[in-house]
């Protein structure tokens, strides 16, 4: 969608299982073998009490809603706020939700509530985006 196709209101989503191999996955892409998501042992012995997923994979999904369901392929992203409120484990189905809040027509942006919620309807991340839709 183009800026002058969107209102506010406007909102879209993708949901996603998380599994042992994304997190897997993302530690290597990422670098963070933190022992919290990759290490069951020392994991038991945390807070959580078992692996977690990297909060930043889970509000990754956010970007795969502004990128290719809200506004879409041709969006430029250019910045995000993320509140990390429950931890996701492995088998746990996330689903990210954008939801457009304001449109700056001057800047050609747009404001955009941003939410992951778990299978259990708990909300795991919540923040706002800023992006830039393709242009008419």
């Amino acid at each position: 969608m183009t800026l002058s196709e969107l209102k506010v209101g406007d909102s879209g989503s993708f949901t996603k299982t998380i599994s042992e191999s994304d997190v897997y996955g993302f530690a290597g892409i990422s670098g963070d073998f933190n022992p919290a998501h990759v290490n069951a042992v020392e994991a038991s012995k945390g807070i959580f009490g078992e692996r977690i997923a990297h909060g930043f994979l889970v509000g990754s999904l956010i970007s795969t809603v502004v990128g290719t369901v809200l506004p879409g392929p041709g969006t430029i992203y250019m910045g995000q706020n993320l509140k990390f409120l429950k931890p996701v484990r492995f088998g746990d189905t996330v689903t990210a939700t954008v939801t457009i809040r304001e449109i700056l027509l001057d800047k050609k942006r747009v404001i955009a509530d941003t939410f992951c919620v778990n299978q259990n309807g708990e909300t795991v991340i919540s923040g706002e985006a800023v992006f830039r839709p393709p242009l008419p």
